[in-house]
């Protein structure tokens, strides 16, 4: 029997690229004004959520053939660092939401497609339910799925479930019979799904990135995609999920340059020594601000190198071009050469915008300390450390990341 889900916003529908950065660029003027009191108070950012599946955001990666605008990842990158800016755990929360509607892309048949690619037009929300507590590597899956009758039958439990708590489907991967990785969507509710509102990080307080326990929880055949077939060539599967990682941290770099510009301008005070009325007038404090700028445009066009990278290699794959490997090790380089770059921008722009302006910064009432914790907090997903082994390997012996998934 196919599940489906009766409530849902009513989701506009974007119809280009320019368009969805214009959408994002609107919501998140709106989403900045609260940010710093959500995260003071750690409240759920479910209306904004809301008004996010209502502009038909969410709805951009879905390919034209599927009624989606099907917009390039250079533009997807752009959205994501925008609402990031505005408010990380925003800027989060649906990052496992293209994740999910690329693991259909990549992996699913042509009816869960043309299925599920409704329901995001409809403007319905992926969670996801991928981490597993207690395992010792990302990369080891012990959630269970075994046939149960004409269905299945899930057994397990995940943490850092983020959006998990806001939406309507939660896909789950976990192993079958065989060890293989299989995607299952489980609908919000499921009986024997169990979402759990536990996570107590230092940043990215209201992403609500707790726990998800599946004890016996049917799912139908047609909601269980073979996910394990798109490691068995070429693909750009791990790298696409890397950069929604990498665009997520730029736009926390984005956010905490910004905030340190406005708290220069307005607020800091210059050194005595500097014989100048304002903070923006110090020699010493505008060359500071222009190394931090540098970082964050370092970060932003790597970023965009790696979405160019990405479609090539998308497109060469599609076509089985002759050059299709190459191109796909290219872009998994290239994201990982710009996850390594956000990665340093955030949280060290994050940190040092308070040597900008004096003591005065650090008080709590300004909320400052937020773009840092969000900063530090995200960039723990994926170890920089093996971004830039991976770049390093290729640069220098030819070899080409792995594929598993988290490169």
């Amino acid at each position: 029997m196919i599940q489906t889900l009766d409530h849902a916003p009513a989701a506009h529908r974007i119809a280009s690229a320019d368009e969805a950065i214009a959408v994002a660029g609107a919501l998140a003027e709106r989403f900045a004004q609260g940010a710093a009191e959500r995260d003071r108070e750690r409240r759920l950012p479910r209306a904004e959520l809301d008004e996010l599946s209502r502009s038909g955001l969410l709805a951009i990666t879905v390919p034209r053939e599927h009624g989606g605008a099907d917009v390039p990842t250079l533009a997807l990158g752009r959205v994501i660092r925008l609402l990031a800016a505005a408010d990380g755990s925003i800027g989060q929360i649906p990052q496992n939401h293209f994740f999910f509607v690329e693991v259909l892309r990549a992996s699913g048949t042509e009816a869960q497609r043309r299925r599920f690619f409704a329901e995001v037009l409809a403007g319905r929300r992926f969670g996801n339910a991928l981490a597993e507590p207690g395992a010792r590597h990302a990369l080891e899956f012990r959630t269970t799925i075994r046939r149960d009758g004409d269905g299945y039958r899930l057994d397990g439990a995940k943490s850092y479930s983020t959006g998990a708590l806001f939406a309507d489907w939660i896909p789950v991967y976990a192993v079958d019979e065989a060890g293989r990785l299989q995607a299952a969507y489980v609908p919000a509710g499921a009986p024997g799904l169990d979402i759990v509102d536990d996570w107590d990080g230092i940043g990215q307080r209201t992403t609500a990135s707790g726990t998800v326990r599946l004890d016996g929880v049917r799912v139908p055949a047609e909601n269980v995609v073979a996910h394990h077939r798109v490691f068995e060539g070429p693909e750009v599967f791990g790298a696409y999920g890397q950069f929604l990682h990498a665009a997520i941290d730029v736009g926390l770099a984005d956010g905490a340059l910004a905030a340190a510009r406005d708290y220069v301008r307005r607020d800091a005070r210059p050194w005595g020594e500097a014989g100048v009325e304002r903070a923006d007038q110090e020699p010493l404090v505008i060359n500071r601000f222009g190394e931090l700028a540098l970082r964050v445009r370092a970060a932003r066009a790597l970023l965009d190198d790696a979405a160019r990278a990405l479609d090539a290699a998308r497109a060469a794959l599609a076509d089985a071009a002759d050059d299709a490997e190459a191109l796909a090790a290219e872009a998994s380089v290239a994201v990982a050469a710009a996850r390594a770059q956000a990665d340093t921008a955030a949280v060290s722009v994050a940190s040092d915008l308070f040597e900008l302006g004096g003591a005065r910064g650090a008080r709590a009432g300004r909320g400052l300390d937020r773009f840092w914790r969000d900063a530090r907090t995200h960039t723990l997903h994926d170890p920089r450390r093996w971004k830039v082994q991976h770049l390093g390997d290729y640069e220098l012996n030819g070899v080409a990341p792995p594929r598993n998934g988290i490169v």
